[in-house]
């Protein structure tokens, strides 16, 4: 990128790439934990911060999901090959803990870039990534039993 400052509409597909993957990592944990691990308790709580990660998205004053997508730059986007070490899984637990890791870190680039439209919203983010933590230690409790 020749340009050290982001514009609006590339925050918004950064902003976009980052909603997409926190959503798809916490699907994939949420169904780990509830058809592998069978705990409801867990599940409830991965599908409910899911669920608050698409409320704050919707009531987000500044900026709303349509515009996210309407700057989507699918066929150019120069990162979205694959890397051989997400082929690399031996096993569920592996499959966790990618896509957890990969939950913070969107939730934790969310969080940054919202700082420049709405605190409030950052802060709900910040919140959220911690509750995110406690979960994953949770889970991991579960898997190590």
């Amino acid at each position: 990128m020749s340009k050290t400052i982001l514009n609006h509409k590339q925050i918004l597909r950064l902003i976009d790439a980052n909603c997409n993957r926190l959503k798809e990592g916490l699907r994939v944990t949420e169904d780990i934990v509830r058809f592998v691990a069978e705990d409801e308790k867990l599940t409830r709580r991965f599908k409910n911060i899911r669920h608050q990660i698409t409320q704050i998205l919707n009531q987000n004053p500044t900026i709303k999901t349509p515009a996210f997508i309407k700057e989507r730059r699918v066929e150019s986007d120069v990162g979205k090959a694959s890397t051989l070490s997400e082929f690399k899984r031996k096993n569920i637990q592996d499959i966790f803990l990618a896509n957890i890791q990969r939950v913070k870190e969107s939730i934790r680039v969310l969080e940054e870039f919202f700082k420049l439209y709405d605190r409030k919203t950052a802060l709900r983010f910040k919140a959220l990534r911690y509750k995110i933590y406690a979960q994953e230690k949770h889970a991991l409790n579960k898997f190590n039993r």
